[in-house]
């Protein structure tokens, strides 16, 4: 039988060796968690997949949810309102708010530890608690009020922020100033009244029919049934008015202010100071042309005009924390869905007549 060359005898050689089995461990599996993403733009873009589960970067703490809320945000997110603002590369989770336990932390975390209780309004571009699990950076993340359960700390976040923010650090509130807050039996508007409260403001707040009693209960000193009355003709000379309804109602604010009154909305136009909050000065000149009318008629009327774009902070739920642990604020809930309800939870936020924050949990008992 006829040899065969020596280099052939090495092929061989190798090619057997390849195939033999190795002690290498195999590379690690992907661990994956369910999520609700948003695969493209527009109502049907949001959809329950499969995905990586996050792990902990240096200054970050990774968090089992359970329990996140649903905020107008999340459609406008969703549907790409803020997509030239705010750069999310699709596909991304959705979700602003989360309530849940602290399952790995980063190398330089030393604030939070594995089995801590926590609350967070993740940062702007880095939002996604429709999750099972989201790395949150620490510095977004504070301890859950103890008084409060998983899904009555979800609710709280992105509204505590925002009213704080948008009270103290924007509008200066005081002692014996008066404020309007529009939709005062809404998630944002309930949480709005309790904290302008607890800052000594006369507030007054416009509220449906139905929700007349609970944001009397609340804290508010006037209320408006918006189904009845017409609150520009009931009031003036309010230092503050928070609004959250835009259009003609946000024009029709401006003429209950006193001169040199504050217009808050948070559904806007932008104003040239949003581009500065989101690092973009470039499109300052875009906002202004975005908010020309409305501030041409806070200047003729002598008021001013902001645009409120609430901003992470977990050192301020911090300070927050103990307001509801003590009972001065407490959390309004409308309703919880399950976790794979999150698409009919969206759908009902979407309808405008909740009263309270709506939850999705990942608890069946909730």
């Amino acid at each position: 039988m006829e040899s065969l060359p020596r280099n052939a005898v090495g092929k061989v050689a190798k090619s057997t060796l390849r195939a033999l089995p190795t002690n290498s461990a195999p590379p690690p599996r992907k661990v994956e968690m369910k999520a609700f993403v948003v695969e493209s733009y527009g109502k049907g873009g949001l959809r329950a997949v499969d995905v990586a589960r996050p792990t902990a970067g240096d200054h970050d703490v990774l968090v089992q949810v359970v329990a996140a809320s649903v905020n107008p945000l999340d459609k406008m997110v969703r549907d790409g309102e803020f997509k030239q603002l705010l750069k999310y590369k699709t596909p991304f989770a959705l979700g602003h708010d989360v309530a849940g336990v602290v399952t790995e932390t980063g190398a330089s975390v030393r604030e939070f530890k594995v089995g801590d209780e926590v609350y967070a309004r993740p940062r702007d571009l880095r939002i996604g608690t429709f999750a099972e699990f989201i790395a949150i950076d620490e510095g977004d993340v504070a301890l859950k009020p103890t008084a409060l359960s998983f899904e009555e700390a979800a609710a709280v976040p992105l509204v505590a922020l925002a009213a704080w923010q948008a009270l103290v650090d924007l509008a200066g509130m005081e002692p014996g100033h008066k404020v309007l807050i529009h939709a005062g039996g809404g998630g944002l508007g309930s949480t709005v009244v309790q904290v302008a409260k607890h800052l000594g403001a006369y507030v007054a707040t416009t509220a449906h029919t139905k929700d007349i009693e609970k944001v009397r209960d609340l804290g508010a000193d006037e209320v408006i049934d918006y189904t009845k009355q017409d609150f520009a003709e009931i009031l003036a000379g309010y230092d503050v008015v928070l609004d959250s309804l835009g259009g003609t109602n946000l024009e029709k604010s401006l003429t209950v202010l006193k001169r040199g009154g504050l217009a808050i909305s948070v559904v806007g136009p932008p104003d040239p100071g949003f581009a500065s909050q989101i690092g973009q000065p470039l499109l300052k000149p875009v906002m202004a042309i975005m908010s020309r009318k409305i501030a041409k008629q806070a200047k003729k009327l002598g008021v001013h005009y902001s645009f409120f774009f609430m901003r992470a902070d977990g050192a301020q739920l911090a300070k927050l924390a103990p307001l509801y642990d003590g009972g001065t604020l407490r959390p309004v809930l409308d309703r919880t869905f399950a976790f794979d309800q999150t698409l009919d939870a969206m759908a009902y936020v979407e309808q405008g007549r909740a009263s309270g924050k709506i939850v999705v949990t990942h608890r069946t008992n909730a």
